[in-house]
């Protein structure tokens, strides 16, 4: 009897730990991570954060959880070209105290002796101008300039561009804002002109600065001795080109000599406190001015300001061509002079 009992214990307990074993290794661990749904894997984000996950190799990209060759990386855009900037040599030199860009739709006129409906200069704010080149006189001006690192808006005669169009180009190339002063410096406001001779005199001016410098011109204008007319004005506007007057007139053009234009710009200046300069690069006397004005300026406290365009002109094709059609016999030697004309005695 206690033999069977034994046997039926040893039974009982060899069933239990089996039972007890077989629970163990198939229930869930306490420390094991539950069960996914598809949902559930769905919802979760496509990649652990960046410290659980191994950082992919460099040629494959990690994505939901699979591995792919990643393409091939589509090489950097090169930056759009800057011009050159040059630092100025000069610690003291004028300089430039800001740039202005002009939007000149609907033609805007600046210079107070005839367009006072923007007064965007601040006291001792100067803008210098230059009429009438290029000319062989250019360059002295543009090393007076070049020497106080500070720009200035020229509007040369379309004529004079067409002689002398390697001096545009250093205008140009110096960073120099270039508009028109017609093509042959007529005044506009002559009778003898017919509107069809007034508008040759501004598209031609400006093609004729196009065709040297290869690039369009800013669409800003100047009249010759300052005459204008309502005809005139009213064409420029629907053109979008800006009209420019003056507020302190040197008279260059009849000046004794380079003291008396000194004399002229700083006396007007210095009542008026700032304003549109207006001077003429073919004159002499104001290439030799230059140099010691600029340093008055400086001197007395004048800040200049440089005016360029938001937009450039589109010059109009038929006007072009025009200009290509008159200049069938080059204006511009193809050979230097010393070797066409030798001087053999003196």
């Amino acid at each position: 009897m206690r033999n069977a009992l034994g046997l039926m214990l040893a039974s009982f307990v060899t069933a239990v730990l089996i039972t007890g074993v077989w629970f163990w290794t198939s229930s869930p661990r306490a420390d094991a991570a539950p069960p996914q749904t598809v949902a559930a894997r769905m919802a979760e984000p496509l990649l652990a954060p960046a410290a659980a996950r191994p950082a992919p190799k460099d040629d494959v990209e990690i994505t939901a959880g699979l591995s792919k060759p990643m393409p091939a990386a589509a090489p950097a855009p090169f930056p759009a070209p800057q011009p050159m900037r040059s630092s100025c040599a000069n610690p003291d030199a004028l300089g430039v105290s800001r740039t202005v860009v002009i939007d000149t739709t609907g033609g805007p006129g600046f210079g107070f002796l005839q367009y006072k409906q923007f007064d965007f200069l601040t006291d001792k704010e100067v803008v210098l101008t230059f009429d009438d080149g290029p000319w062989p006189t250019t360059p002295a001006v543009l090393k007076a300039l070049a020497d106080e690192c500070t720009k200035a808006l020229f509007f040369p005669v379309g004529k004079h561009t067409t002689y002398h169009p390697e001096i545009l180009k250093q205008v140009a190339v110096a960073g120099h804002t270039i508009g028109s002063h017609t093509w042959s410096h007529a005044h506009l406001d002559s009778k003898k002109l017919t509107e069809a001779q007034m508008r040759e005199e501004i598209e031609k001016g400006f093609s004729a600065v196009k065709m040297a410098l290869g690039t369009a011109p800013a669409p800003f204008f100047r009249f010759p001795g300052l005459a204008h007319t309502q005809t005139a004005l009213g064409y420029l506007a629907s053109r979008n080109i800006s009209m420019f007057s003056v507020d302190v007139d040197s008279n260059d053009f009849k000046s004794s000599g380079p003291d008396q234009v000194i004399q002229n710009v700083m006396t007007k200046l210095d009542k008026q406190g700032k304003g549109v300069i207006l001077m003429h690069d073919l004159q002499k006397s104001t290439a030799q001015a230059l140099p010691t004005l600029l340093r008055r300026l400086k001197a007395g406290g004048y800040k200049v300001v440089q005016m360029r365009a938001k937009e450039q002109l589109e010059t109009l094709p038929e006007y072009d061509a025009m200009l290509v059609k008159d200049q069938k016999t080059p204006a511009v030697a193809s050979r230097p002079i010393s070797s066409v004309v030798q001087t053999v005695s003196q």
